[in-house]
């Protein structure tokens, strides 16, 4: 049944959204700040910025009225940078009501407080039951989600309802989605992979091969569910989409913009070069820092994250980066807590 829809902001991921919504059959009003963009959505059915070379279904209109985006909206879809995500909610918040489902797919932490979105978002609307608000991550690359190409992603939530009253909306035959109650796995998932992809740029810039970008990528799980374990999340959910599903694509695609961004730190421009070419939010450089200070607040170890916050704020080389990463104190593959239990015999020791 077709249902109004509003999504905020119109980004890449925003419209890509946006999009599967509208083929969906429901009205969406996706919110732009840029009247040219308004426009160019509404006449041309394109975002030239963002998705030039892609036609918009029938369905999806724009505008740079928030209050005429969620004036009768039985969900709002937020997508707005995670820099962003308190400002927007803001703005939403007087024109919020309370039975509408709200849904995030921001993939980051906020800089100052350190908070995750949906944190971010309980406290801006307090008319919104926390543990109803719905979180939507995985591998999914907006390039390839508009041209309806096959994307499996997650929905998470504290109510099983809120997450399958999301789940109803996006699902169709190519766009397929999982329910998951592990909003903080899934959260974390999808904000610390974007540092290890940007570590996977940095490797492939620097031509160290498969096998490198191999052990980044099965070492950098691991720092993931080392600190989303200590924050209180599910280790089960890094090994589902949210955890390797996103961390492969992200990792992988020339669709990403934290690999692209990896890759020109390798070339040996600056960080402000980087992010000038860009020209996008590449939101593991925020999350880099986020994650460093983390891992000092709940006294995690992140040997990668921690060269990479060398690499972007500090000015280290990353071939030295590299360096320090391979000479590390030997030590086991198997985190310390479960050789405990292996060795003393314990239930949870047989793996």
């Amino acid at each position: 049944m077709s249902k109004p829809i509003a999504v905020l902001v119109a980004g890449s991921w925003g419209t890509a959204l946006a999009s599967v919504l509208a083929v969906n059959g429901h009205s969406v009003k996706l919110w732009t700040r840029s009247e040219e963009q308004a426009q160019d959505i509404n006449y041309n059915r394109r975002n030239s910025r963002f998705l030039p070379d892609v036609e918009l279904p029938e369905g999806l209109t724009a505008t740079t009225s928030m209050e005429d985006a969620v004036r009768d909206a039985e969900a709002v879809v937020i997508v707005a940078p995670s820099a962003a995500m308190r400002d927007v909610a803001g703005q939403l918040q007087p024109l919020l009501r309370r039975e509408t489902l709200l849904v995030h797919a921001t993939k980051g932490f906020e800089a100052g407080t350190l908070k995750r979105m949906t944190e971010v978002l309980a406290a801006e609307l307090p008319q919104t039951d926390p543990e109803r608000l719905v979180v939507l991550s995985g591998p999914s690359h907006a390039e390839e989600v508009v041209l309806r190409r096959p994307t499996t992603i997650v929905v998470a939530s504290q109510h099983l309802e809120a997450a399958e009253a999301a789940q109803d909306l996006f699902m169709n035959s190519y766009f397929r989605v999982y329910t998951n109650p592990d909003v903080v796995g899934v959260e974390i998932g999808g904000a610390l992979k974007n540092i290890i992809a940007l570590g996977a740029g940095l490797c492939d810039g620097l031509n160290f091969g498969d096998n490198a970008k191999a052990a980044l990528l099965t070492r950098g799980l691991a720092e993931i569910t080392r600190l989303g374990v200590a924050m209180g999340a599910n280790p089960l959910t890094f090994l589902g989409l949210a955890g390797i599903g996103d961390l492969v694509v992200t990792c992988t695609s020339r669709h990403s913009r934290n690999w692209r961004a990896g890759s020109l730190l390798a070339q040996g421009l600056s960080l402000d070069e980087v992010l000038k070419q860009m020209g996008m939010v590449v939101e593991g450089v925020k999350t880099t820092a986020a994650a460093w200070r983390l891992a000092g607040k709940y006294g995690v170890s992140m040997p990668i994250a921690e060269q990479l916050h060398a690499v972007l704020f500090e000015g280290k080389a990353a071939h030295a980066a590299s360096l320090d990463l391979m000479g590390r104190v030997r030590t086991h593959e198997i985190e310390e807590q479960a050789l405990a239990s292996l060795f003393s015999g314990g239930e949870h020791g047989r793996l």
